[in-house]
């Protein structure tokens, strides 16, 4: 096997907060993509889905912990020489709209990182990438304030795929879109992928997009990785109780694929003083008295992959908390 195009080793991050402490968004996190494969991370708002991202895209330093991609650590690389990396590195943001300058014309926006890196920004070839995800010549000289929302998020799309990266970080690149919008952003984002042959990084909130569109899956919660593994399987038959209570909200077409809603009780903990244990055990409906609240799971292999559980059988159950 050769080594994974991205592998993220033990990464935290926590931000100072005014008055002393910190706030921990990230804990102990390990994550690997391999070249051509799309990945999605999973859970709720303020699980710390979007500081990864930043992370593996260099807008964040990590606190602790190494990130490699192509077998080079990057994590602690200065903005000079990273820049090197950029190039295979690109990003698609939620809201297409401030990610882009209000005061340039559309075939400015996508011509940035091509002139950036001593690549052909040529108007010809920047038209080449409109009409490639399906727009044309007639936006190139619009601003983005004139296009909708699925045009635009056509354009960060266009813009990602100009330097032919190695990896794409989406952050949750559709769930601004309407329903319609979502499934041609979503296909237009397969036919890259295999044309390309790219990586994603697939943020999101939405197991349906996520099982569409990725291979394998990771279940964050409270900056910890609680569930990961092939994404049909596991979002099919989640080992882990949180997962399942995300599943269980996912909507379905088909009626005898509907699940029984799992409802959590009490909100998302703060990250400023998670709990003890089991980060997930004030709200987990199936919690063993005394060992959740004082233990953390160790890892515990599953059919799809690994899950962190006290449920699961102990004799599966690795050594440690790694």
């Amino acid at each position: 096997m050769s080594d994974p195009l991205l592998r993220v080793e033990q990464v935290s991050k926590a931000f100072p907060i005014r008055g002393g402490g910190s706030l921990q968004a990230l804990r102990n996190v390990d994550f690997e993509i391999n070249d051509g494969e799309a990945v999605g991370l999973i859970g709720e708002s303020g699980s710390g889905k979007s500081t990864f991202a930043r992370i593996v895209v260099g807008l964040e330093r990590a606190s602790a912990g190494r990130v490699h991609f192509q077998g080079r650590e990057i994590g602690g690389l200065r903005p000079r020489r990273r820049r090197a990396i950029q190039r295979d590195i690109q990003m698609v943001f939620q809201d297409s709209r401030a990610s882009m300058n209000p005061r340039l014309r559309i075939h400015q926006i996508v011509a940035e990182p091509l002139l950036t890196h001593g690549l052909d920004g040529s108007r010809r070839h920047v038209i080449e990438l409109l009409e490639r995800v399906g727009l044309g010549e007639r936006f190139a000289d619009l601003y983005p304030h004139q296009l909708s929302g699925g045009q635009r998020q056509r354009v960060a799309i266009a813009r990602a795929v100009s330097t032919k990266p190695r990896l794409i970080v989406a952050d949750e690149p559709v769930s601004a879109l309407d329903v319609s919008v979502q499934g041609q952003v979503l296909n237009l984002l397969k036919s890259l992928q295999e044309e390309y042959g790219t990586a994603f990084l697939f943020v999101s909130h939405d197991l349906g997009v996520v099982k569409f569109f990725c291979d394998r899956v990771s279940v964050l919660y409270l900056g910890r990785v609680l569930e990961n593994g092939v994404a049909g399987p596991l979002l099919s038959s989640p080992n882990h109780p949180y997962t399942r209570a995300l599943a269980s909200a996912a909507p379905s077409v088909r009626v005898r694929d509907q699940r029984q809603r799992i409802v959590l009780s009490g909100e998302l903990p703060s990250p400023e003083n998670p709990p003890s244990g089991c980060c997930f055990h004030p709200r987990c409906p199936e919690v063993i008295p005394d060992l959740c609240a004082t233990v953390e799971p160790g890892r515990s292999s599953t059919e799809p992959g690994m899950a962190r559980c006290h449920l699961l059988t102990p004799a599966r159950t690795t050594e440690g908390a790694s």
